[in-house]
């Protein structure tokens, strides 16, 4: 429904190699980014340790909405894991679209509780989870991450060391 609506928006697609910044933290966001193919990572540098917030895989929308919407700086980086294929909205252009086509604030209202969801349960998954469990949320919900991604982000997104993973992965595979 809502990749519907993006491509209805003046855009532009981007080819964007593997480890390249769409957005640095502190920087204002100005732009929307939806996933055609590939992989993209919202991430944080807490004293020079890379944190994976969350990852987004073809059809899903990123921009550091908070930065986009209140013109401050993003707290966060965005970058490509993988080689990617982007869809680049600039925000102006899509507030702009949204204002002209009010058929469509449900749509924008429904997708903003999604995120608002998913966070919640991101964000109560780091408090209530061990890394096991949230090892096997992703395995079950997400299960392209874990072919397609290089270890240390999965680990960094667990909040765990790559050894802690490898020896996660392997009592996973035991118990099965």
């Amino acid at each position: 429904m809502i990749a519907q609506i993006f491509k209805d928006i003046p855009h532009e697609i981007k080819q964007v190699s593997a480890k390249k910044t769409l957005l640095s933290a502190g920087e204002i966001a100005s732009k929307i980014f939806v996933v055609k193919s590939g992989c993209v990572r919202s991430w944080y540098n807490a004293d020079g340790k890379d944190i994976t917030l969350q990852f987004f895989m073809p059809g899903q929308p990123v921009a550091s909405f908070e930065s986009l919407v209140n013109m401050s700086p993003s707290e966060y980086a965005i970058e490509t894991i993988l080689p990617s294929e982007i869809v680049v909205i600039n925000g102006l252009d899509f507030k702009n679209w949204i204002e002209s086509h009010p058929e469509h604030h449900w749509e924008g209202i429904h997708f903003a509780m999604d995120r608002l969801a998913s966070y919640q349960k991101l964000f109560l998954s780091r408090i209530k989870d061990t890394p096991q469990e949230r090892y096997e949320t992703l395995l079950q919900d997400h299960p392209e991450i874990l072919e397609q991604i290089p270890q240390r982000y999965i680990a960094s997104y667990l909040g765990i060391t790559p050894v802690s993973l490898s020896r996660i992965r392997s009592r996973y595979l035991q118990k099965k």
